[in-house]
């Protein structure tokens, strides 16, 4: 596990999760697993998280690490819940994604692993990212 303090003077930790593949499997859905470790992605405009703009806290539907607040969901029109930052920047991970003939860059769960989505330089004030996320990738905590 490691911790780091992280914005707003919070201690942040991440624990690195592993765990087979089966058991993946037998824990998520159909589609989690798809998204999650098989790196899918949600046709838009069709996850649960799309428009919902409830206070709370959005967590890694694989292994329910903190990853995204509320208030940092916006609208962005592209099809898939969009957020402007991390919970926390230790939260998430990112790699190059070469697929599909683009160079993207890919949003990872930091604890683990799992496929969260992409992030890319247009969104809004003060970060000026999207990061563009599945909705079978999270589940929503209410505030």
């Amino acid at each position: 596990m490691g911790v780091t303090l992280g914005p707003l003077g919070r201690l942040f930790s991440v624990n690195k999760i592993q765990k087979a593949e089966e058991q993946w499997r037998a824990e998520l859905s159909p589609e989690q697993y798809r998204v999650l470790r098989e790196k899918g992605t949600e046709r838009p405009f069709t996850g649960e998280y799309d428009h919902s703009f409830e206070p709370g806290t959005y967590k890694c539907a694989g292994c329910g690490a903190e990853l995204f607040a509320s208030d940092a969901k916006y609208d962005s029109g592209c099809g898939w819940p969009a957020f402007s930052a991390p919970a926390d920047a230790q939260a998430v991970e990112e790699e190059t994604d070469s697929t599909f003939g683009m160079k993207r860059t890919e949003v990872l769960c930091a604890a683990c692993g799992g496929h969260l989505g992409h992030v890319f330089p247009d969104g809004p004030h003060p970060t000026g990212l999207r990061y563009c996320i599945n909705s079978a990738a999270l589940r929503h905590e209410e505030a």
